[in-house]
């Protein structure tokens, strides 16, 4: 009896710590999914019918019609791929596939729409990213570009940015007199023609369209179908770094880094342990911050101008 009680309190640690390992793999141990074109639907991804352990409750995927879909925002997308290596999902607007590109996408969609455009990474708590950060923390890599379509009370001409999408009018918008183009990348107040305004807004990430080169419908509508990505990077970040550090995504090696964060004090330069100390003069200087580049020798006699 004795001995017996002596061998069970030697394999208890071991017992423990199997029972541990076995726990914290549950949820990688789950075989991919598959839901159409999209074979290896894995963690931190899952199904609807998934096994609850399986993935993540907030990177859920439906599969509709044989179709894998994602619900962002209040538009439906469809997925196109997912990239295990970036961190990224890459998804198309239903209104430019399902009736062989001849519609206008259905939903409207912009980086404003993500916490990630105005918040740092503490506030912004969406499970998908407009972008992600790179290896200096002024930068950031983003992901997709605007398309942006105007509805016009009149033909515009003579405007070589605006792109005429006449033919995925349907009948009925045509008879109302509607005029609605498309421009690729970002508009600016003076870009605006009297009599239109912006109808919506939908990203592409297919290079190229940027520049001042001018384009056809069929290559906006080619940038449409290949869809845009966006990162869910947030997730393999937590608790990659120590706490003082910032968590980034090197797209030369396609790993995650970690950069110490700094922020800015009375006192200059200062580790974030010791961020919060003067608040008002913090968030004065990481607003300028946002417009300046600082190289690693910082001039301290610099001024904010």
């Amino acid at each position: 009896m004795l001995l017996m009680r002596v061998i069970l309190v030697l394999l208890l640690p071991f017992m423990l710590l199997l029972q541990q390992g076995n726990s914290s793999t549950t949820t990688n141990a789950c075989p991919p999914s598959s839901c159409g074109k999209i074979s290896n639907i894995s963690y931190p991804f899952r199904l609807q019918d998934d096994p609850k352990h399986c993935g993540e409750s907030r990177y859920e995927l439906s599969c509709e019609n044989n179709v894998a879909t994602l619900y962002l925002y209040s538009g439906k997308y469809y997925v196109q791929s997912i990239n295990y290596n970036n961190f990224t999902i890459r998804v198309a607007d239903p209104g430019v596939i399902e009736y062989n590109f001849n519609l206008l996408p259905h939903y409207s969609l912009s980086r404003s729409n993500f916490c990630d455009t105005y918040n740092n990474d503490e506030n912004c708590t969406d499970p998908y990213h407009a972008g992600y950060r790179g290896q200096l923390y002024s930068s950031e890599n983003k992901l997709f570009e605007h398309i942006v379509y105007l509805n016009c009370s009149h033909p515009v001409r003579n405007n070589p940015k605006y792109v005429n999408t006449s033919s995925c009018l349907t009948q009925e918008s045509k008879s109302k007199g509607y005029y609605i183009y498309a421009i690729a990348g970002h508009i600016t107040a003076e870009d605006l023609q009297v009599g239109c305004h912006v109808k919506f807004i939908t990203p592409t990430s297919l290079k190229g369209l940027q520049g001042n080169q001018v384009i056809s419908y069929d290559e906006i509508q080619k940038a449409l179908v290949y869809g845009f990505e966006i990162s869910w990077l947030r997730l393999p970040c937590q608790n990659y770094c120590e706490k003082s550090e910032l968590c980034y995504f090197d797209t030369t090696t396609q790993k995650l880094g970690c950069n110490v964060h700094y922020c800015f004090t009375l006192m200059g330069f200062s580790e974030s342990n010791n961020c919060g100390k003067d608040p008002p003069f913090e968030l004065f200087l990481s607003l300028r911050y946002k417009f300046l580049v600082f190289s690693v020798n910082f001039d301290y006699s610099s001024t904010f101008i």
